[in-house]
């Protein structure tokens, strides 16, 4: 039987809502869940009203949708401020499956795996700046091994200035909370106090990033470049402006999400000295399987994204209700990463349970799915491995029996409230392991 109108939900306002999700976040959409059952609904200030669903088969559904009906770039939208009107996340129809297919091109397997060399240069650079013998927050290192990443096989910045100002203005750009979206939903806002200072960030990144474009555009070496500015340039098709628009939305789905990821995996291996010298033995033998397995784990325990959604155009059949068209379906990682009957024992980090399988694509869902899982996907997967690989080969982690970090809400995503503090016991020296590397959104990111 379907039942006409929504799911039952809370009462509150809105704005109390709102001010819900962002303080408890998960907490507050698991007491719904047990309240009001497995598909419930939200109004939300600023994001509207939102029906979640926590059933496989309704997730399946939503996923494997009409993307007519299923809107994912109009869930978006509020981020067009900063990513522009042209970005794969925030289109939808046949505009998204053009740049779509054209986007793909830099993160197949082949191209993936011939940056690696590259990526595990950069982490060991990093690494070798750690201290020892005190704590810190391992946060902001994964953080500048990431943006690094990045700006030198994304972007392929080269040129020492443009790269030093690059590294200084990108984490002003992706410095996005709740504050900041409101001016990105609104782009008047952005003109004026407080926001003029993302602004002026915003038009400096923009003059880097066009000064890449033209630099590219101009190569005679064009042809043998190998990172993803320049096949984009090569494949054709793209004005500047459309150029831009995918550059930023790559560092804004790919730069805060895997460094998130990486620093859940260290808060949990350094609470788990089991799993952590199993790790330590796989990274430092080549056993690169178990460390995908760790990878995908942390990103079931410690979900990294919020949830991803679709605006239904229609309305339509979803979990017993005929959920009118302009709700936001949202099919809940969240509660799905979490629901002891898909992952017995949930809340326990066990690596073991993800080797010799694949993950469901309606049970897992740290890349989203369907037509808009995220592109960059693999290249996040091999990423999230080579940097974790290089920590574990050159480092000797301390165990801690403190309690785990708190999950705490950095727009739409779950940081470690502590910034995942570690502590160096030693160092090791060894040469940098390079090639031989396949995958297995940037995480994050409905594109």
């Amino acid at each position: 039987m379907v039942t006409t109108g929504l799911p039952p939900g809370p009462r509150l306002p809105r704005a109390v809502q709102a001010g819900l999700m962002l303080r408890l976040g998960p907490r507050f959409i698991d007491a719904c869940k047990r309240r009001y059952g497995p598909t419930f609904t939200l109004r939300v200030a600023g994001m509207g009203t939102l029906v979640y669903l926590t059933d496989p088969a309704d997730i399946k559904t939503v996923f494997a949708g009409d993307p007519r009906i299923y809107h994912a770039g109009e869930a978006n939208s509020m981020l067009k401020g900063l990513l522009g009107d042209t970005s794969v996340l925030v289109v939808d129809g046949d505009a998204h499956r053009d740049r779509r297919r054209v986007m793909l091109a830099p993160f197949t397997r082949d191209a993936v795996a011939g940056q690696t060399g590259l990526m595990a240069q950069i982490a060991a650079d990093n690494i070798a700046r750690w201290p020892v013998g005190r704590p810190f927050a391992a946060a902001p290192k994964m953080a500048q091994i990431t943006l690094e990443i990045i700006l030198r096989t994304v972007i392929g910045a080269s040129d020492p200035a443009r790269l030093t100002a690059l590294r200084e203005v990108m984490p002003r750009v992706l410095r996005v909370g709740a504050w900041e979206t409101l001016a990105l939903a609104n782009e008047a806002l952005l003109g004026k106090s407080p926001w003029r200072t993302l602004r002026e960030a915003i038009d400096a990144a923009d003059g880097l990033l066009y000064a890449e474009i033209a630099d590219r555009r101009a190569d005679p070496d064009l042809v043998t470049r190998t990172d993803a500015l320049s096949i984009l340039v090569r494949t054709g098709g793209m004005s500047d402006r459309e150029l831009r628009d995918q550059l930023i939305t790559l560092l804004v789905a790919g730069h805060d999400t895997t460094a998130t990821g990486l620093s859940w995996a260290l808060e949990r291996l350094s609470r788990h000295p089991e799993v952590l010298a199993r790790a330590v033995r796989a990274a430092r033998t080549g056993q690169d399987d178990y460390l995908d397995a760790v990878a995908r784990e942390t990103l079931r325990v410690r979900s990294v994204v919020f949830d991803v959604g679709r605006v239904l155009k229609e309305p339509v059949d979803l979990g017993g209700y005929t959920l009118p068209a302009g709700v936001m379906a949202i099919p809940g990682m969240v509660l799905v990463h979490g629901d002891p009957h898909i992952y017995p024992d949930a809340d326990r980090f066990d690596p073991d349970r993800m080797l010799g399988v694949t993950p469901g694509p309606s049970t897992y869902l740290p890349f989203g799915g369907g037509n808009r899982r995220c592109l960059g996907a693999t290249f996040a997967m091999v990423e999230f491995r080579v940097v974790l690989r290089e920590i574990l080969r050159r480092v000797d982690l301390q165990t801690t029996t403190a309690p785990g970090e708190r999950r705490r809400l950095k727009h739409v995503i779950f940081v470690p409230h502590r910034g995942a503090r570690i502590r160096v016991t030693a160092t090791r020296s060894v040469p940098v392991r390079s090639g031989g590397d396949e995958g297995s959104c940037p995480v994050g990111g409905q594109a």
